[in-house]
């Protein structure tokens, strides 16, 4: 699978922006089935509904690259973050079904998020067109270089006779959610801290402020490179291929816990209603981008891993995490 440089969401001209705008107007008045086999026919817009710089917009940026390429028109990444994915899913959602706009999908935006906002403002089974899954990632359970906590089973202990408190990126994140399920599963109370986004989370950490959290190596690679936090264990079912030496954390001693919840991923999504023939053709245009030597090489580095998928498997996996993570939330109460 293939990473690609990233595609500023500037560089598309005010020139091809007024031709795309007659173009879509020119669209409109055709048949579906004349506009589809036109398809594409103007800059391709891919939303991310997370920050700039983040994760998830460091993984799509090359993809879009590399996408443009295989379809001749830009793809352009426009970030659109807030209400926890919940805004930018809603644009993809309410968008044409043109062709011409692509979403991110994730774990959190369409596993969790309908169980912990009170009122989601899409259905993320039936407000979409489901492309492909794009890749997995991983947490890893990580506290201060400094604690005398060496293991999860002296965390165990720690939490059993002290007050243990850890960060997240937010009420409802997955390492919100995570922290929940060690707490059920290893039968501790654990106190949760929600900041705004995993650097100030690690950075709390880091200061001593909270014992432990869970966080994407992506995040927090440059820490345990510096000897600033140290790596218990994986949330995988297996060990993470980019951390071989780190141990799940079934292997650490708390069972049962990846079982409880899934794979942690993104996925490329549209709006609903997609013509067939553009799906049929943006889905095989997506796996050849996704499993490009340079897209591989990029998500490797950020300790992604890629993985696609038809559209009927991402719709199962869905599914799957909206009812795994769905027991994690009502249990836990929470609520953004």
């Amino acid at each position: 699978m293939k990473r690609s440089p990233s595609i500023r969401p500037g560089a598309v001209g005010r020139r091809q922006l007024l031709a795309a705008t007659g173009v879509a107007a020119t669209s409109l008045a055709l048949p579906i089935g004349t506009w589809a086999q036109q398809w594409p026919a103007r800059p391709i817009r891919w939303i991310v509904p997370y920050a700039a710089g983040g994760p998830s917009d460091v993984f799509t940026r090359p993809v879009a690259a590399e996408l443009s390429g295989i379809l001749g028109q830009p793809v352009v990444v426009e970030n659109i973050s807030g209400a926890g994915a919940n805004i930018g899913c809603e644009r993809v959602a309410k968008s044409a079904p043109d062709g011409y706009t692509l979403g991110l999908a994730s774990t959190g935006s369409h596993a969790v998020n309908p169980h912990i906002y009170a009122k989601s403002p899409f259905d993320p089974l039936a407000d979409f067109t489901h492309l492909t899954l794009t890749c997995r990632y991983v947490n890893q359970l990580i506290v201060n270089s400094q604690s005398p906590i060496r293991s999860i089973a002296d965390l165990v202990d720690y939490a059993k006779q002290h007050p243990a408190a850890y960060g997240s990126a937010g009420v409802g994140a997955t390492n919100h959610l995570s922290g929940e399920l060690l707490s059920r599963v290893a039968g501790v109370p654990l106190l949760h801290v929600p900041y705004r986004g995993n650097a100030p989370a690690l950075a709390a950490l880091m200061g001593g402020d909270i014992t432990f959290m869970f966080d994407m190596p992506t995040n927090s690679q440059s820490a345990v490179a510096a000897g600033r936090v140290r790596q218990l264990a994986v949330t995988t079912a297996k060990r993470w291929r980019y951390l071989p030496d780190v141990p799940t954390m079934a292997e650490a001693g708390v069972k049962g816990f990846a079982e409880a919840g899934t794979d942690l991923w993104f996925a490329a999504v549209a709006p609903p209603g997609l013509p067939q023939d553009i799906r049929t053709r943006l889905h095989a245009a997506l796996l050849r981008a996704l499993h490009s030597p340079r897209v591989a090489q990029i998500a490797g580095e950020q300790q992604f891993e890629i993985w696609t998928s038809t559209p009927e498997e991402l719709v199962h996996e869905i599914r799957t995490g909206l009812d795994r993570w769905g027991r994690i939330a009502r249990a836990s109460g929470a609520k953004a």
